[in-house]
């Protein structure tokens, strides 16, 4: 009876683990994947260093189940109050606040472990995304702007899968880090206006209550720079016909989005959040088949 009651309870520390890290929702470890696959497709000339492609690989995954601890731990009086959360592992009691606090460092070492097996100029890097993590779930207290932060700190992967593949960050590099930035800024300011009402009940800002009635307009402009940005990439690494119908099917991804959230209906803005694993995919579909008819 002992010996059954003790698996239960282990069976449901790893249930409420599964939830606290959202392992149980990929979306968000795609949305993060695919812009780390570019660079490194990019970086290795449509060659990874296999090496490093499993490194990132596995760091996208611990790096974004450890972001949402945190980001649960920055919000456990926020949660309750907000419908979409409010059932989160912690929101709920079911994992306690520093309980939650050692399972993000162990899932930190793990990630760190990795890095240690690149070169020493993506170890130093490392440092900088470790801070931005950690500290973005914070920033909704302090600026209207914390989805844009979310960007600096999504997007970090990219200069340092350039660093770990080629020890160096070139012009492209960073012409890609603004891009995957400003993207992460516009799918979670859609992600955003599905708790706005929340939001402002309880005081957290984000870019969809700063944005207010231009929040569409703002986005489909930088939408628009994104893929200005993609195209400037392209030119420099000299892609060819197949990058290209790749960004054009992102932007028909991008257009998709805008029609879903035209009346700021909840459900329908969150499927345009949703619908941008399928802008990565494009994009990360024309790079890799461009390189492939190259090979």
């Amino acid at each position: 009876m002992a010996l059954t009651l003790s698996k239960e309870r282990l069976l449901d520390r790893v249930k409420q683990y599964i939830l606290l890290a959202r392992l149980d929702k990929p979306i968000g470890i795609l949305i993060l994947l695919w812009p780390t696959l570019w660079a490194i497709w990019l970086a290795g000339n449509g060659k990874p260093d296999k090496l490093v492609l499993t490194v990132f690989v596995l760091g996208v995954v611990l790096m974004r189940s450890a972001g949402c601890i945190i980001n649960d731990y920055a919000d456990r009086e926020f949660d309750p109050h907000v419908e979409r959360t409010k059932l989160r592992p912690i929101a709920a009691g079911k994992v306690q606040p520093k309980e939650a606090l050692l399972v993000f460092v162990i899932l930190c070492l793990c990630a760190f472990s990795l890095v240690l097996l690149m070169n020493l100029y993506t170890i130093l890097l490392s440092f900088v995304g470790a801070f931005l993590a950690a500290s973005y779930p914070f920033m909704k207290r302090f600026t209207q702007l914390p989805q844009a932060y979310l960007g600096i700190a999504f997007g970090w992967a990219v200069p340092m899968a350039f660093a770990a593949q080629t020890n160096a960050i070139p012009l492209v590099a960073w012409l890609l880090y603004l891009a995957v930035m400003l993207w992460a800024l516009v799918y979670d300011t859609m992600y955003a206006m599905v708790d706005k009402d929340d939001d402002l009940k309880i005081g957290v800002k984000s870019t969809a209550i700063l944005f207010g009635a231009y929040d569409r307009h703002i986005m489909a402009l930088l939408q628009l720079i994104i893929l200005g940005l993609l195209i400037a990439v392209g030119r420099l690494e000299q892609l060819g016909w197949c990058y290209y119908v790749g960004l054009m099917a992102a932007a028909g991804f991008s257009i998709y989005q805008q029609i879903l959230i035209v009346n700021r209906d909840k459900k329908k803005c969150f499927q345009a959040f949703l619908n941008n694993n399928w802008y990565g995919l494009a994009v990360f579909t024309g790079i890799f088949l461009d390189y492939g008819f190259k090979m």
